[in-house]
């Protein structure tokens, strides 16, 4: 039986991690691309995510699971965000951001 030596992280480590705005709007884009693979239209997108990140993480599926740590990574970075004073407030046309959602979805077909 072979054998390698890893690298992993100690038990007890926290680690302060630098996140600049395209890394950051990175997750969110990769969080909204997992969560329309797993959302079930059968509940409101709320209740869904809520039922997701309530299980147990042994239960999750896979998708789910990297939803769930997705979530938890841009969570730690809004806060950060928040307690750093890093966010602006723009105003967003929401017809114009549908019109491309739905440009970008019609163009997968």
């Amino acid at each position: 039986m072979s054998s390698k030596k890893i690298k992993e992280l100690k038990d007890d480590a926290i680690l302060n991690v630098k996140v600049n705005k395209t890394y950051y709007h990175m997750c969110k884009a990769a969080i909204f691309i997992v969560f329309k693979e797993i959302y079930d239209n059968s509940k409101s997108s709320d209740d869904f995510v809520k039922s997701v990140v309530s299980k147990d993480y042994n239960d999750m599926s896979d998708n789910e699971r990297l939803f769930y740590t997705l979530t938890l990574l841009v969570g730690e970075i809004e806060k950060q965000a928040l307690e750093n004073d890093a966010f602006i407030e723009k105003e967003l046309d929401v017809e114009k951001v549908k019109e491309e959602l739905d440009k970008a979805e019609s163009s997968k077909d």
